[in-house]
């Protein structure tokens, strides 16, 4: 299959071509391992860098960026280290989508990614052109987009949410009398949409993995684990999310387990979340939640395909590669930021 015949496939189509472009991920070799993280801290030094992690990647990685003095968080804080960071090249160990946030807010720094190929189901299922006749139909909508998307689209967007203050943005929106178009995730509009009481009319998109947790393995496990508390990412279906004890973004997720009395947590999103949450509680059970086991159509469930990608192998060859720097048109990174800057404004 070419790029272009890609390039032409439905938003669906699209997700599952790029999963079965994947590579399958590597063996783990402890001596090997070892070498390349003390490598890696010396080239971060040479170059003044800093690595700007997400809760998704590898353990190995984000227990990295601690170590060198960077940054594990939510695509938000990402953003928001990289601009006060004093490191001159920021590596983002995410998905493409947040690299391009951190170019447009840092555009004077050098961002690059292991892999320019590490990208989103969200990202890829909201092709700008598509999303941009879809908002010309609803002309009376706010269009209010989520993080998990383009440059593009986010030049689109009226604001940009993450799921940390997406409720709270709608809900003063819907206060001022406004009607919402809401993008890309389905799962997660209409969670917010229910929360809120507001008009929130959805684009069709979801997210890989939390697609495919399922309410009634949910309620075997709690069959298993009755003292467990229940902690699910809303970009999963409503009826995993009802089963919720604690529904909320990765960062109020870990809050909970550090919070919650409960010994064990059933945790229903990425389980690349453990690292950040065991260090939350690190005496208490956590156990990742029940997916469609043989019937489930992701690549790797309970992990993102794309956040895998972050290796280390492709972290020894960040400074020397050519095709893995990220750039923002600026024009459109201008229209981008306007968006951006109504969600920063609004957190603070």
């Amino acid at each position: 299959m070419t790029v272009s015949d890609v390039e032409a496939l439905s938003p669906q189509a699209l997700v599952k071509a790029h999963l079965e472009r994947l590579p399958e991920p590597a063996k783990v070799d402890p001596a090997k391992e070892a070498e390349q993280i003390v490598h890696i801290k010396a080239l971060l030094k040479k170059h003044n860098a800093a690595i700007v992690a997400h809760y998704y990647t590898d353990p190995v990685i984000q227990a990295l960026a601690e170590q060198t003095g960077g940054c594990v968080s939510d695509s938000l804080e990402m953003a928001r280290f990289g601009k006060t960071h004093n490191a001159q090249t920021l590596i983002v160990a995410g998905v493409k989508f947040m690299g391009e946030t951190a170019k447009i807010l840092t555009p004077e720094k050098r961002v690059l990614m292991p892999t320019l190929e590490a990208t989103c189901s969200l990202d890829l299922g909201c092709p700008a052109q598509e999303f941009s006749d879809f908002c010309d139909q609803h002309p009376d909508r706010t269009v209010v987009v989520y993080a998990n998307t383009s440059a593009a689209v986010k030049a689109r967007a009226d604001w940009v949410v993450t799921s940390s203050i997406a409720k709270e943005v709608v809900a003063h929106l819907d206060s001022l009398g406004q009607k919402i178009l809401w993008a890309p995730d389905k799962h997660l509009g209409a969670y917010v949409q229910r929360e809120t009481g507001a008009d929130v009319l959805c684009w069709d998109g979801a997210c890989i993995v939390h697609e495919e947790f399922k309410a009634q393995g949910l309620l075997d496990l709690k069959a298993l684990y009755p003292d467990a508390a229940i902690l699910v990412h809303p970009e999963s279906p409503q009826s995993v999310v009802e089963l919720a004890d604690v529904a909320g973004s990765t960062s109020q997720l870990i809050q909970a387990a550090a919070t919650l009395p409960n010994p064990e947590f059933i945790v229903a999103t990425d389980q690349g979340i453990f690292y950040k949450m065991q260090q939350a509680c690190p005496d208490k059970t956590l156990i990742i939640a029940p997916t469609a086991g043989s019937g489930a159509t992701c690549r790797s469930c309970a992990n993102c395909p794309w956040m895998a990608m972050n290796t280390l192998d492709a972290m020894i060859e960040v400074f020397d590669r050519a095709d893995n720097e990220i750039f923002v048109d600026p024009a459109l990174a201008k229209r981008s930021m306007k968006p951006l800057q109504r969600m920063l404004d609004f957190k603070r």
